[in-house]
């Protein structure tokens, strides 16, 4: 009997300790931001990607826009799901090809988090598109995906005024009639 208690004990309760107490690396989360340059609402062939052609530290770029070129802020939020308290906040800007890496140290998986835009630092794009805004995304690791890396969908600003191709453009789009 006493061999039975210490075989569950080893096999069961011993690696549920070491589970919960060993520490848990940071996730990733990796999206991308564009300009919908047809004002058409979604990403078309003509739509480009924000992006940071300088960047200097990231307090520097988002509160003195020290950043060349047309990038994004971009920001996590998490809010606790019990009080919708914001719980948890940090910005990211877009590198050279209009992606962003946003490092969340802390497993969130009492919150509902979403990557949103804060600003575009292109002047001629930076209307925020409604409904493109914001992605919705799971940052916790007890959810069964073994990568520490999660993906936002595009987000996307709009272009002041729409590009004289875009008519051409937006054809390929168009549902036929039957």
């Amino acid at each position: 009997m006493e061999k039975t208690l210490l075989v569950c004990f080893t096999l069961c309760v011993l690696p549920a300790i070491v589970t919960a107490v060993s520490p848990r690396d940071p996730l990733l989360l990796k999206g991308s931001v564009y300009c919908d340059t047809c004002r058409c609402g979604f990403q078309t062939d003509a739509s480009k990607h924000l992006v940071v052609l300088k960047l200097g530290a990231l307090d520097l770029c988002l509160k003195h826009a020290k950043c060349v070129g047309s990038g994004a802020v971009v920001r996590i939020e998490c809010r606790s799901r019990a009080s919708s308290q914001l719980t948890y906040l940090k910005d990211g800007v877009t590198d050279s090809s209009g992606n962003y890496n946003i490092l969340v140290e802390s497993d969130r998986g009492d919150d509902y988090c979403d990557a949103v835009l804060v600003k575009s630092l292109d002047p001629e794009c930076s209307e925020a598109n409604q409904g493109r805004d914001r992605a919705r995304v799971i940052l916790t690791s007890n959810n069964g995906m073994t990568s520490n890396t999660r993906f936002a969908n595009p987000m996307g600003f709009l272009k002041n005024r729409p590009l004289a191709s875009c008519s051409k453009i937006l054809q390929k789009y168009q549902e036929a009639e039957d």
